[in-house]
């Protein structure tokens, strides 16, 4: 047997969730990721008596999870992917003690009698590497949503895998298998925007600002028609630093153009980000940069020759290299 302790009240309250889970001795917590990140840096006394931490809901901060790691010997994380209509956790991963974790914290294998698949528009399996679309099946998947049969028959389909009336749910979250067979979440198949024509999705942005040592959560949405970052950081750095290692590791229209650095990322009562309480995004300092390659030179000259503008950077944070009418570019 076992005592389930539950925070009173609509909102989470970090110090409450301290305070109850020191008062009860509770040994296994489970909580959002933004949540945990929240305890892990301003009430790490809330996993004093825990042996497992459960987190899920988001994508897990590998440099929170590394912090806990080392204030709490012995205890054990757990990164679980689970939506409400798969009643619970589906899979979940243990991540090992040691280095910090990479950037895009696997969830893990599917539990015993639950399945995970990871297929492309027609259905098919994708390869391992290869990203599509999650669909889970298995015990504990819900029948369907009350009331709504539309809902229902688009996001629960026909099993193509399993035994006559077996049902997949359909996630609407992007996956691929890593190559120890892990299943690695990559953001919502919704989120994806198109940026200068370019398909985009933040979770890979967001993952090159975690990379980052400094940066400790990093959420990407759209603001005027270009990326913008909200950031939580620890130690030094500065905004043309962090975009410079995530120009280093991504193509141009993947790189902010927009961050935001806060002292914490405001929560929705469930614990997540709330993106909709994000601050205004801050642009970039326009300082620019000397050209890298003879290519880049070239440009440089032709903006100078055609727009008489004395320092321009090839990586303009705000200001795009757009023409209303035909410019002098045309007979170059």
């Amino acid at each position: 047997g076992g005592v389930s302790v539950l925070q009173p009240g609509q909102r989470p309250e970090p110090a409450l969730i301290a305070e109850l889970s020191r008062r009860h001795g509770v040994t296994m917590l489970q909580l959002s990721a933004s949540l945990f990140n929240f305890l892990v840096d301003e009430h790490p006394e809330a996993f004093e008596t825990v042996t497992v931490a459960f987190t899920g809901g988001e994508a897990a901060s590998p440099a929170h999870v590394h912090k806990l790691q080392g204030l709490v010997p012995g205890i054990e994380v757990v990164n679980g992917y689970g939506p409400a209509e798969s009643m619970g956790f589906t899979t979940t991963h243990a991540i090992p003690r040691g280095d910090v974790p990479p950037a895009l914290v696997p969830v893990g294998v599917p539990l015993v009698n639950k399945g995970a698949y990871i297929l492309d528009p027609y259905l098919n399996l994708c390869p391992p590497g290869v990203t599509g679309e999650l669909y889970l099946a298995g015990e504990g998947l819900a029948h369907g949503y009350l009331g709504r049969p539309d809902l229902t028959a688009t996001r629960f389909v026909p099993d193509p895998f399993g035994g006559r009336g077996g049902r997949l749910y359909r996630t609407g979250d992007l996956a691929r298998f890593d190559a120890e067979g892990r299943i690695v979440y990559e953001g919502r198949a919704d989120d994806q925007i198109k940026i200068r024509g370019f398909r985009v999705e933040p979770g890979e942005t967001e993952a090159a600002l975690l990379s980052h040592p400094a940066v400790t959560q990093a959420v990407v949405t759209v603001h005027r028609d270009r990326l913008s970052a909200h950031l939580v950081t620890e130690g030094e750095t500065t905004p043309d630093d962090i975009r410079r290692h995530v120009a280093d590791r991504l193509p141009e229209h993947l790189v902010p153009t927009f961050l935001t650095v806060l002292d914490r990322m405001p929560l929705t009562p469930n614990g997540k980000v709330d993106k909709r309480a994000l601050p205004e995004p801050a642009p970039l300092a326009t300082g620019g940069r000397a050209p890298r390659t003879p290519l880049e030179e070239t440009l440089l000259a032709l903006f100078t020759a055609t727009t008489a503008v004395a320092k321009s950077a090839p990586r303009s944070s705000s200001t795009p290299a757009r023409s209303p009418r035909p410019s002098p570019w045309d007979r170059r």
